[in-house]
């Protein structure tokens, strides 16, 4: 996954194109994503995976120690990878009290092959400190003295938002692994 920093500067970036306040609550789904890579090689002291896209490219993957059935995965195992990039944008009621919360999880699959899910959420409250219709463009100001600036799409939104408005932005990224066997005659 992303790091944290790059999450929250994408996540604001989607917001300076979208209309966030058309209504009080919108959902994006920002990216998703499938593909099944071929396990070429495992280091079962380091925990990592080397493994091939299906474009021919080849990625390290360390597994924490939080995936318990590691030892389980084979060279030639097929992964099944799905991602998913999702961003929720509100509003937020003059008054509510601001938030900055992040939380992460990894939650093992059921059943008899090795599967998994990661997931990680953050959640800000940023102020629009600037709006500039000429461009048009909206500036936030976050958590730790942060400040993002970015386009807008649909102007239209500038008239139904204004200077010192606040607005709360949640974004999930998650990861959901299967496993499958070598196909037959494969390593």
């Amino acid at each position: 996954m992303k790091k944290t920093s790059v999450m929250f500067a994408a996540a604001l970036s989607l917001m300076g194109m979208i209309g966030i306040c058309a209504a009080q609550t919108k959902t994006f789904v920002r990216d998703s994503a499938t593909m099944t890579a071929t396990v070429e090689a495992i280091n079962q002291t380091e925990r990592t995976l080397t493994v091939k896209g299906p474009s021919g490219n080849y990625v390290d993957l360390v597994a924490s120690s939080d995936v318990k059935r590691f030892s389980e995965i084979k060279v030639g195992d097929k992964i099944n990878v799905r991602y998913y990039d999702t961003v929720v944008v509100r509003l937020k009621p003059a008054g509510e009290k601001s938030v900055d919360s992040a939380t992460e999880a990894i939650t093992p699959g059921v059943g008899s092959k090795p599967a998994g899910t990661a997931a990680k959420q953050r959640t800000i409250t940023a102020t629009i400190t600037q709006l500039d219709p000429k461009v048009p463009s909206i500036t936030f100001t976050g958590p730790n003295n942060w400040q993002y600036s970015s386009r807008i799409r649909d102007k239209k939104v500038l008239k139904t938002i204004k200077v010192g408005d606040k607005v709360d932005i949640t974004w999930t990224e998650a990861v959901l692994l299967s496993l499958e066997p070598p196909t037959p005659g494969q390593k």
